[in-house]
């Protein structure tokens, strides 16, 4: 999905975000991001493990 970006872009929207929410707000937006990440990690494994379990119950 990112394959195209380079380090100026990344640079760019670093410094766009910075200027945005300020640098005190960062850290927070980062962290609320790694959190929603992990959830959605944490989902996706429950799935997978309700499809899995479903299917070798159905056999």
């Amino acid at each position: 999905m990112f394959k195209n970006l380079g380090a100026v872009e990344i640079i760019v929207i670093l410094v766009v975000l910075l200027v945005l929410f300020g640098g005190k707000k960062l850290p927070e937006l980062a962290r609320g991001l790694g959190q929603a990440g992990r959830e959605l990690k944490g989902a996706k494994k429950d799935i997978q493990k309700a499809f899995k379990e479903e299917d070798e119950g159905g056999e």
